[in-house]
């Protein structure tokens, strides 16, 4: 323990417990550390586990922040303060509510104090535009042992960054494409699904990704032997889809092209490049192919279903497995325009119904659905 916080490899914020077996405990790594560890460390398992979160950090950043607003104003803005903050690998995104923004200096400071492995801190100012990338703004960097938040070099203001995730090391810049690591749970819960659907067609399963970003998804399907044959992964944002283009090379150890283009075969089995979703199924090579479709896009993730459930494969039980953002009061509504968009469900299988997984915003809820595909 000692020498892996020396080295600022222990996951900030989580704890270390016991694991199932009685006979082991469960350390939680960093996604800064090495994917290949060395030696003492190498000489342990390294195994994939939901964390158990250590309640007693979340006051550390408040601490430094009293000795640095007012406490007048800190009572004042009592429930603005961003408490919650995501880590992608040595970077930390936080959302600063406008009535605070004033106090950005301040609260990168306090972050950057109690996560010491932290090299920058942003601002979440939402996802933006058709290609749903993150307005992400600087507010605090650690330049060698200096905390800076005014005019802060364009040197320490990177974001290219590989993050540790299902035993891959994923290449992502959140400036860039669209990732976040408060997915994983979903990815996990996806490659359950997709074992499940392995086991029903008692061979490997065909998967189209249309919205892959840099490829989070795949990352965690390609962690299971003999689960992916076929494999479509597409993006309409060119930085995207260059990305994952270098994950997949690491991935897969292949020869991948470096430059995104439309989308094309590149090996027999991935077809993989620069395309727009609703238009993949109007391709006669594309359509009817796919055992398992993932729409990652929320926000139009009802609207797109009619356009999507064409790439499935008909022939035989598939599924579609997708994210919503829609309001509590909503749900039901939503599920049943869900169901009205697929084919008929997949005998002795549930109807596809909303799952709450947390707070979008403070109206609206990120759920996720799948959905069991009977064959014609």
């Amino acid at each position: 323990m000692t020498r892996l916080r020396d080295r600022d490899w222990l996951a900030p914020g989580m704890r270390v417990f016991a694991h199932d077996d009685g006979d082991h405990r469960l350390v939680p790594i960093d996604p800064s550390a090495p994917i290949q560890m060395p030696p003492p460390f190498d000489s342990f398992e390294v195994i994939l586990h939901g964390g158990s979160h250590d309640k007693r950090a979340d006051t550390d950043w408040w601490n430094h922040l009293e000795m640095l607003v007012d406490e007048d104003d800190l009572k004042a803005f009592d429930e603005d303060w961003p408490s919650s903050h995501e880590f992608i690998s040595d970077m930390m995104v936080v959302r600063v509510e406008e009535n605070i923004s004033k106090y950005s200096p301040q609260i990168a400071k306090a972050k950057l104090l109690a996560h010491p492995h932290i090299r920058l801190v942003l601002n979440d100012n939402g996802v933006q535009g058709e290609l749903r990338i993150r307005s992400l703004t600087p507010i605090g960097a650690r330049i060698g042992t200096e905390i800076v938040t005014e005019n802060i070099p364009e040197s320490a203001k990177n974001t290219r960054v590989l993050v540790r995730e299902s035993g891959r090391a994923i290449a992502c810049d959140p400036n860039k494409a669209y990732f976040s690591t408060k997915l994983q749970s979903e990815r996990l819960e996806t490659l359950s699904l997709a074992k499940v659907l392995r086991g029903l067609l008692q061979r490997p399963i065909n998967v189209c990704d249309p919205f892959c970003g840099v490829g989070p998804a795949l990352a965690t399907l390609l962690t299971e032997s003999d689960l992916i044959g076929n494999a479509l992964a597409s993006d309409l944002n060119p930085e995207a889809v260059r990305l994952l283009l270098d994950n997949l090379r690491r991935w897969d150890r292949r020869d991948y092209p470096a430059s995104p283009s439309p989308i094309s075969k590149v090996f027999e089995d991935r077809v993989v490049g620069i395309a727009n979703a609703t238009e993949l199924a109007a391709d006669e090579k594309l359509s009817g192919r796919w055992d398992l479709v993932l729409v990652n896009l929320p926000h139009r993730t009802i609207e797109l279903l009619p356009d999507l459930v064409p790439l499935l494969d008909r022939t035989s039980p598939s599924m579609i497995r997708g994210r919503v953002v829609v309001s509590e009061s909503e749900i039901g509504n939503a599920n049943e325009q869900i169901k009205s968009a697929l084919p008929k469900i997949l005998h002795g299988y549930p109807e596809p119904s909303l799952r709450i997984k947390r707070d979008y915003s403070s109206s609206l809820r990120l759920c996720s659905f799948e959905a069991w595909i009977s064959p014609m």
